[in-house]
């Protein structure tokens, strides 16, 4: 009968039935522009570029200031700012807390001081999984703040920008900190200190506008997106098609905007070389 023969399957100790493949949980990516799957280990060791079709991803601070600095030298700026809600918005406050929870960052922007091959210097690197790295009260004070320190330290400074532009939930008072960083940034021209402006993916609007095309020296690493507003609102702007790819760092770097692509492996080095030249030429060169 075909319900005995059923049962006999069932009570063979040989058949198996089929277990499910056991995929560890967040240890997989995809890549936005080969659609490969990839190991996120793979991607973090080198460099956080896709290995298969060179896709920079963005970086998290910590492993930006691993990337650029000597380990063991960061020392973060004993700051304590806390982020306030000047337009009074119920869920601003909310979506802080749970940011910071998940990202495990206080703010868009870690401020200090560490050593590039032994040279100190005041570095700030901005980071997009918060809030895009946008620009409110208490990035643009802490910005101004280790502008200050450089003078005082009498140390370069090189800023990491990454940001969607002037926070909207801080309304006017996000806008003042264009004004407030670059009126830092003057001071520190002035003082003949060097400031090298590091343009990643993506930075736009009124970090763009502000302290991050101010650098002597403005370098940005391959691909990466620059602009003030995008493209779409511009053509609505002006009226006229744009040129394809025109807010791309090759583009940018072809009509005088930036000084240099550098490939994330090299800036390091790069870096380096710059303040090396700062301090004195060729004589100074290792």
């Amino acid at each position: 009968m075909i319900v005995d023969k059923i049962k006999k399957r069932e009570n063979n100790p040989m058949i198996q039935p089929k277990s499910k493949v056991d995929i560890p949980i967040g240890k997989w990516m995809k890549c936005d522009a080969c659609k490969e799957i990839l190991y996120k280990e793979t991607v973090q060791n080198n460099f956080c570029i896709c290995p298969n079709c060179g896709h920079y991803f963005r970086m998290h601070i910590g492993k930006r200031l691993e990337l650029i600095l000597d380990e063991g030298t960061y020392q973060r700026f004993p700051l304590s700012i806390d982020t306030v809600n000047p337009l009074g918005l119920e869920d601003y406050p909310k979506k802080l807390k749970n940011l910071r929870e998940k990202v495990g960052l206080e703010e868009a922007v870690a401020c200090g001081t560490g050593n590039i091959h032994g040279e100190k210097v005041v570095i700030c690197v901005m980071d997009s999984a918060f809030l895009m790295g946008s620009m409110g009260a208490v990035v643009g004070e802490k910005i101004t703040y280790a502008i200050e320190q450089a003078m005082l330290q009498k140390c370069p400074l090189i800023i990491f920008c990454v940001s969607g532009g002037a926070r909207m939930q801080e309304g006017i008072i996000s806008l003042m900190q264009m004004a407030k960083t670059t009126a830092a940034l003057g001071r520190l021209s002035q003082a003949g200190l060097l400031y090298v402006s590091v343009l990643t993916d993506p930075t736009y609007g009124g970090v763009t506008a502000s302290f991050a095309s101010l650098g002597d020296v403005i370098l940005a690493e391959p691909s990466a997106m620059i602009g003030f507003a995008g493209p779409r609102v511009i053509e609505q702007t002006i009226g006229e098609t744009l040129p394809e790819g025109f807010q791309t760092a090759e583009f940018l770097l072809q009509h005088g905007f930036v000084d240099k692509i550098v490939e994330r492996k090299d800036l390091k080095n790069v870096l380096y070389q710059i303040i090396r030249f700062h301090q004195g030429g060729k004589e100074k060169w290792g």
